[in-house]
């Protein structure tokens, strides 16, 4: 797996500066033991690995006083289309299929209130992907800005091995 990683943002307003640091989180799924077994990691699959992501976004939140985000299915929708593309073509950045914006993938998607995306790629697990985001001021603002209200997170491994990953906020 190539070992470059790379973190980018994009927000449609200003969001406000908190200045906390992050909490390191468990990288993987176990589960338990069996009479049968010893205990066993449990397979990492794509909505596996935006479900921890999720989990990880509003324990940060949470920990910074901010509400935890709502999840929402056009916010999901944009966000797995961005990772896919990614994925699929090698093309990082916020920039997607025919040009498309984090802001015009979720309004296709139904959703209209869109305020931000956070996208990396290259790193192996989610408490490495959130580690990085939240060592960055900017990805940082997006997921603690306190006056957003939902989001949603894609993963998707490129045929390489590589995982993209991508957050999509909102403000209703």
């Amino acid at each position: 797996m190539d070992s470059v990683r790379r973190l980018a943002l994009a927000a449609a307003a200003p969001v406000a500066l908190f200045g906390l640091t992050a909490a390191p989180a468990q990288a993987g799924t176990l589960v338990p033991a069996t009479a049968t077994g010893p205990m066993i990691t449990a397979p990492r699959t794509a909505p596996t690995l935006g479900d921890e992501v999720v989990a990880l976004t509003n324990a940060e939140r949470v920990r910074a006083g901010c509400a935890a985000l709502t999840v929402e299915e056009e916010l999901s929708v944009a966000a797995v289309r961005q990772s896919h593309y990614m994925a699929a073509t090698g093309d990082f950045g916020h920039f997607g299929w025919r040009g498309s914006t984090f802001q015009t993938r979720s309004r296709a998607a139904g959703y209209q209130a869109v305020a931000g995306e956070n996208v990396a790629y290259g790193f192996a697990g989610t408490a490495e992907v959130m580690a990085a985001w939240m060592a960055s001021p900017p990805h940082r603002r997006n997921i603690l800005n306190c006056d957003l209200k939902s989001f949603g997170a894609g993963v998707q491994q490129a045929i390489n091995g590589t995982y993209y990953w991508t957050q999509v906020f909102g403000w209703n």
